[in-house]
């Protein structure tokens, strides 16, 4: 008999004329993330069948496929023909102990009798074929779901994995994930990703203030994410000669507030010379004193006509450790190497700063000059 890995998705039907579009999507990603298995992918009414591959690959396989956004469920089911000779023969073969009850999805309504009908005389059969069974429609131990589909095919199964759900990543990257080596910001790029964002990586150093290692851990990072994300192309820029000057001309309580400043801008920058439309950060409102009401403002300013997306603006932080031991970033962000925010930090660094006093801090050093050449040697790195 036939086994199958049956996927499902939810939030696609809600796209009215828009839904083949975004299934194709689906589809494409779905093909991509099993490249390495064999395998045959087939699309049939609102769902996907993965059929034809190795059994001792089927756990792996759906370990990829739930990283794979716009997915909601999947199950590892038995095909057989839509006939009710073919469904009673096999319910009559299942070998049930305990409480159960029988699920049946009648999609295709052809079929000539209704799904609770169906439902109602599997279980019967069921019944007469397992001595130690009996019914229990609302905490049953076992479940049996019968899926009559569209293509005259019956889908039995038994277990159903749940997976992220959301909406199937883009065709085009164009979000930019400013990537520190911090728990938050991985968390902040799975988070846009399951909206259906596809994104490359930004990520600010401050060699040799901090550690060649400091750099190898945001690559980790990088490579932990790049397939929920679609992530293609990591951006290094140094940000060392900024925060030097900062630190020696302008005020020291600005000084973090400067940075981020700066970073938005190379940011924009990037956006506008590779075609992002905008730019991610894992800032949560309140965490530190860069992540105030008034710094984001200020912050905000050098975005220009850039939206800067920040998907954990009212997580907690055991709401962010949550997800990011989730996706195992979690051991990475917690390895001990600085980023360039612990470089030159303020004792007292402001928390409620303002645009003018900002503004003038800047003009005491050569912004523009040093942004232009923090980009001229950015490293890419493709992952």
């Amino acid at each position: 008999m036939e086994q199958v890995i049956l996927i499902r998705f939810s939030e696609i039907h809600l796209k009215g004329k828009n839904k083949g579009y975004f299934l194709k999507l689906l589809y494409t990603n779905i093909k991509t993330a099993l490249k390495e298995y064999k395998k045959v992918i087939t699309p049939i009414q609102n769902r996907v069948v993965v059929s034809d591959y190795d059994v001792d690959d089927e756990d792996m396989i759906i370990r990829e496929i739930k990283k794979v956004f716009g997915v909601y469920s999947v199950s590892v089911a038995s095909v057989i023909p839509s006939t009710i000779e073919d469904i009673t023969d096999f319910c009559a073969k299942l070998d049930i102990s305990g409480s159960f009850k029988v699920d049946c999805n009648r999609a295709d309504k052809t079929f000539p009798i209704k799904s609770n009908q169906m439902a109602a005389d599997m279980g019967g059969v069921i019944l007469d074929h397992c001595p130690n069974a009996y019914v229990d429609v609302r905490k049953p131990e076992t479940v049996v779901h019968i899926d009559i589909r569209e293509n005259g095919k019956t889908y039995i199964f038994d277990k159903i994995i749940y997976t992220y759900g959301g909406m199937p990543l883009g065709e085009y990257r164009d979000g930019l994930l400013l990537l520190s080596g911090g728990i938050d910001s991985p968390v902040a790029g799975f988070q846009m990703a399951k909206r259906g964002l596809r994104q490359d990586i930004l990520h600010f150093d401050s060699y040799p203030y901090t550690s060649p290692q400091a750099r190898e851990k945001v690559i980790s990072l990088a490579k932990q994410i790049k397939n929920y994300i679609g992530c293609r192309y990591m951006y290094i820029v140094s940000m060392s000669k900024l925060q030097e000057e900062f630190h020696l001309h302008c005020k020291e309580e600005y000084a973090i507030t400067l940075l981020r400043r700066a970073m938005i801008k190379v940011a924009t920058i990037l956006c506008e010379r590779y075609n992002y439309k905008t730019i991610i950060t894992g800032e949560s409102l309140g965490q530190v004193a860069s992540q105030t009401i008034e710094s984001i403002t200020v912050t905000n300013s050098m975005a220009g006509n850039y939206p800067i997306l920040r998907p954990l603006i009212s997580f907690n932080k055991d709401e962010i450790i949550k997800v990011a031991q989730e996706i195992n970033t979690y051991e990475t962000s917690i390895l001990p190497y600085e980023d360039c925010c612990t470089v030159f930090l303020p004792q007292n660094p402001v928390i409620k700063p303002k645009i003018k006093i900002a503004e003038i801090e800047e003009t005491h050093i050569p912004l523009s000059e040093l942004i232009q050449k923090a980009i001229d040697e950015i490293i890419v790195i493709e992952l």
